[in-house]
């Protein structure tokens, strides 16, 4: 049976294949050729992936990824599409399940929210919880820099924390919307925003995510 994030990593390759190397993508500074380096890099080269968290391995990750980024794009979207090799942690479907589910799902959205032509995507009831779900564990994570308290409201009424602090900004929306605004795509969300107009702004602002 097909899990959540391998869907997402398939439909991440359709959508890469079909921008072309050269598209932009909502990750600042990237086209789709860089985004597609950084994903087979994270998931293939341990070595260097440790550079997304740990600072001082950070100029490591940067030479890996141009060296990736350099190869044949198709070539870099069919690894994406085949997955990490066997002896990769993220072959193993618990992990690739927990890590990449959220991981893939934004990272489509860069690229298809950074077409001019792009539609709204929308997400059956079962794949909205299991974002909802990961938004739970992460959302203290993703909102820590938040210069202001943030709230995560789903229209049924499910709520979480983000970050703690007045005054309290309150942002409404489906999960998958809700994701890509704490992973610091504020600006593509389609969330409603309750709050005092000033911390509306600093948190439209705001350097979220990971």
């Amino acid at each position: 049976m097909s899990t959540h994030a391998n869907r997402e990593r398939l439909l991440l390759a359709d959508l890469l294949e079909g921008a072309g190397p050269d598209a932009p993508t909502l990750c600042e500074g990237w086209k789709t050729r860089d985004l597609a380096a950084h994903v087979v890099v994270r998931e293939r080269r341990a070595d260097a992936a440790g550079g997304l968290l740990i600072k001082p391995l950070a100029g490591r990750l940067e030479r890996v990824q141009r060296e990736f980024a350099a190869k044949p794009y198709d070539e870099l979207v069919r690894l994406i599409r085949t997955g990490p090799p066997r002896m990769s942690p993220f072959a193993l479907k618990q992990i690739d399940e927990a890590s990449n589910t959220v991981e893939f799902y934004v990272h489509a959205e860069d690229v298809r929210r950074a077409q001019p032509d792009w539609t709204p995507r929308e997400l059956d009831p079962v794949f909205s919880d299991a974002l909802w779900s990961r938004l739970e564990k992460m959302a203290r994570v993703l909102g820590r820099k938040s210069p202001v308290g943030l709230v995560l409201r789903r229209p049924n009424g499910q709520t979480a924390v983000a970050h703690r602090g007045t005054p309290v900004v309150t942002a409404t929306g489906g999960p998958g919307e809700l994701v890509l605004f704490v992973y610091g795509r504020q600006s593509a969300a389609d969330v409603e925003l309750d709050g005092d107009k000033d911390a509306v702004a600093r948190v439209l602002e705001a350097q979220l995510g990971l």
